[in-house]
């Protein structure tokens, strides 16, 4: 049965990973390594944190250094050949943030995900028009050019189609603000099929949409956040910032944020009270 191939982002992080557990069942420190190997010390961090590609000579060299047998070799120079591949996000990658594609890369293989968002409806269930005008409303701040917003639009599109409708699609979980749905963004036909799309997209059987109302109890002051879980890899939250994004990996931080939006869906309506309320929202648009 051939090799499925995987996420070129998420092959990166695990090649770095699993040299670092060889490392530590050897005993070894890094600096201890990279002395016995004539490297230098930033070599191996580097390597281990996924921040430099090894070569495969490098990688052969740490396997006999760490006296493991031919078939983790094999798997390891597996992972480096896909983490060689591109990813489907660097076509876009001039027109978005470095912390944003690399989002994108760990997203691609992401079995679940959590998002809470207070203030718009999240990229993966926007119209083209809706997310048109949200790349719009920040321009100014983020100085994006003409072409940057198309691209910015057609990158997110893109992601849709391969997220929403990939084969085997993760579990997404979407809790919104009850304002977001009331923001405006565009003229009011663009909020009105905004708020069909969203009833659309909630109909799939691996998204669930929840609606935290204005009068529900907000457990907690956060802002938008997105969990992502992985079958092979250990869960990472994505924070986005106006100028930058933030990765929280500690798995006890992980693991709050994983609390924080069961507190924040247990307070939102369910999926069926949810699409009520965004049918009536969609009718207050047609107004």
């Amino acid at each position: 049965m051939p090799r499925q191939q995987g996420s070129p982002t998420v092959r990166r992080l695990r090649l770095g990973q699993e040299l670092r557990l060889l490392r530590e069942r050897r005993k070894l420190t890094g600096a201890k390594a990279a002395s016995e190997l004539g490297w230098s010390p930033s070599k191996v961090s580097r390597i281990e944190a996924a921040r430099t590609m090894p070569s495969t000579d490098d990688i052969k060299a740490l396997v006999k250094l760490y006296r493991v047998d031919g078939d983790k070799l094999d798997e390891l120079i597996g992972l480096l050949r896909d983490a060689e591949q591109r990813g489907w996000w660097e076509d876009y990658e001039d027109a978005l943030p470095e912390e944003y594609t690399r989002f994108l890369g760990l997203e691609a293989e992401a079995v679940s995900q959590r998002s809470w968002e207070p203030q718009i409806v999240p990229g993966l269930l926007q119209t083209e028009d809706y997310a048109r005008e949200v790349i719009l409303a920040s321009r100014g701040i983020a100085r994006i050019t003409h072409s940057g917003v198309r691209s910015r639009v057609e990158a997110r599109l893109d992601r849709q189609r391969r997220v929403l409708h990939r084969p085997e699609p993760c579990r997404l979980t979407v809790v919104l603000d009850e304002s977001a749905l009331m923001r405006r963004f565009g003229e009011p036909s663009v909020m009105r099929e905004q708020m069909e799309h969203l009833l659309e997209i909630s109909l799939l059987p691996h998204v669930g949409v929840h609606v935290l109302t204005l009068d529900s109890l907000h457990p907690v002051n956060t802002g938008t956040f997105i969990h992502l879980q992985f079958a092979e890899f250990d869960d990472v939250v994505y924070l986005e910032q106006l100028y930058t994004a933030n990765f929280v990996e500690d798995l006890q931080r992980v693991a709050g944020y994983e609390i924080a939006f069961d507190h924040i869906r247990s307070e939102a309506l369910d999926e069926d009270e949810s699409r009520v309320l965004i049918q009536r929202k969609a009718m207050l648009w047609r107004q």
